[in-house]
């Protein structure tokens, strides 16, 4: 079956930290770059971060860059998404996507190959 899941989600406190992780299975990662996603209830899907296939270069949102580090381990076949001082507004529902690219170039609007069911991520005192 080809397929990503996620796990690491949970509920934390604010300045907490998590590491979020996506395993894919049936495939391999090597060529693609792999973003994180999140959305929140009543707001729309934004892209959090990316990472292109040799890990050499990343991308990340303005609300979470300086806080967040992605990595990947294509041996594993997993994308990691550390995520540091979390703030409540971070609060959301995390997807990992297989981008149909190399590069994170445009990766919010390219076409995503495989997506993985989500982690919910609780950022709550």
């Amino acid at each position: 079956q080809l397929q990503l899941v996620e796990s690491g989600g949970g509920l934390v406190q604010p300045g907490g930290s998590l590491r979020l992780i996506c395993v894919a299975s049936g495939f391999t990662l090597d060529y693609y770059a792999i973003g994180w996603f999140r959305q929140a209830p009543g707001k729309a899907r934004e892209g959090v971060s990316c990472i292109d296939g040799n890990g050499d270069s990343t991308y990340y949102l303005d609300s979470v860059k300086g806080r967040s580090t992605t990595s990947r381990d294509n041996a594993k076949n997993t994308v990691y998404l550390r995520m540091n001082s979390l703030k409540p507004e971070d609060t959301a529902s995390y997807y990992c996507a297989a981008i149909r690219n190399y590069y994170c170039s445009g990766f919010v609007a390219e076409r995503k190959d495989y997506w993985g069911q989500g982690t919910q991520v609780t950022v709550s005192s």
